[in-house]
């Protein structure tokens, strides 16, 4: 009579799992204020804070969504703005909201078309790096520029080709006074890194359609300034030895899931090599919430965002370098404090 209970222990076993499983997908996390030593902040000359019309104003929008703008000329990563929720980004389909985008780009005061944004560069094509920046190309006039896997994801949605480029490594663009150059980096190791979209995409599409393709680290010089964004926390051993950069904002989603050795390796072979004196963290944030909530860390057991924060403060005071969370969507002089770049930098 034993045998018979094995089939009753594995459907309760079953029933349980999927409540927490349920429980888990449906659950809104707790509000989590972020270290405040960490906190972007004005000093008492609001040095941190940049002066109406100077220089280049940059704008953390979520995830690794940055846009940089000089007042003439604005470049943004990735563009994502839809934030589907975690059940039906892991258990149904994705596609561009169309409403989130337009109050996204509205409140990052991104214009129609015309407007100065002049390019969009999704770092991966992950669906929340690349799905909706076909979209906010369409409606700025703005390039695509990516990978062929970035490109197939533009054709799906019908962006014409003309505003479509496939990126070359290491190949300097300028886009106003912008000098833009795209280094080889990789997503970290996940069961949704790797692959590459090989045809059109047309939405709505799993998310798991939206394979990694190349990934980048956008390497940014400007008036003198550079900054280097890697937006997830891989890397490609010794890929940035020409990129040196003052600023790194730089992607911790699921670093703290790593283990020390994984972590030291990363800082190393990104932040390290490039002589970065300040490190912004970006991709920490819970991107199945939408954007107009406070932005939330990414909730457990997915990442460990204080054993992220945790060593990011260590490294930093051990390596002499200045860490600071990012404000959200508010303009921000991200070398406000550094001194000026040395010759020949």
């Amino acid at each position: 009579m034993r045998w018979f209970r094995i089939p009753l222990y594995i459907l309760a076993l079953v029933v349980v799992l999927t409540a927490a499983v349920g429980a888990w997908l449906g659950l809104q996390p707790p509000v989590t204020a972020p270290p405040m030593e960490l906190r972007w902040r004005a000093d008492t000359e609001g040095a941190l804070l940049p002066a109406p019309g100077s220089g280049v104003q940059v704008r953390f929008l979520g995830v690794s969504t940055l846009l940089l703008d000089d007042g003439e000329t604005a470049i943004l990563t990735d563009g994502f703005f839809s934030r589907p929720g975690k059940l039906q980004s892991l258990l149904g389909q994705v596609e561009p909201d169309l409403q989130a985008i337009t109050r996204g780009m509205a409140r990052a005061d991104i214009g129609a078309a015309g407007s100065r944004l002049k390019v969009v560069i999704p770092v991966h094509s992950h669906y929340d790096h690349v799905m909706d920046a076909p979209e906010v190309a369409l409606r700025t006039g703005a390039l695509l520029l990516g990978s062929d896997s970035t490109a197939n994801v533009g054709r799906g949605w019908g962006l014409p080709e003309a505003q479509i480029r496939v990126a070359t490594l290491g190949a300097p663009m300028q886009f106003g006074r912008f000098t833009v150059t795209l280094w080889p980096s990789q997503h970290l190791p996940t069961g949704f890194t790797g692959g590459t979209i090989t045809k059109p995409l047309k939405p709505p599409a799993r998310a798991f359609a939206y394979k990694e393709g190349q990934s980048y680290a956008v390497h940014v010089a400007h008036g003198g300034r550079t900054l280097l964004i890697n937006g997830t926390a891989g890397f490609v051993p010794g890929a940035l030895r020409a990129a040196p950069a003052e600023v790194v904002l730089l992607g911790i989603g699921a670093l703290g899931r790593q283990d020390e050795a994984y972590r030291a390796a990363y800082w190393q072979g990104v932040v390290t090599t490039v002589g970065a004196r300040r490190v912004i963290p970006i991709h920490w944030d819970d991107f199945w919430i939408p954007s107009d909530l406070p932005l939330q860390p990414i909730p457990p057991p997915l990442d460990d965002f204080e054993a992220s924060m945790d060593f990011l403060r260590r490294q930093g005071k051990t390596s002499g370098v200045d860490v600071r969370l990012p404000l959200a969507w508010e303009p921000m002089d991200i070398w406000a404090g550094l001194p000026p770049p040395a010759a020949g930098r």
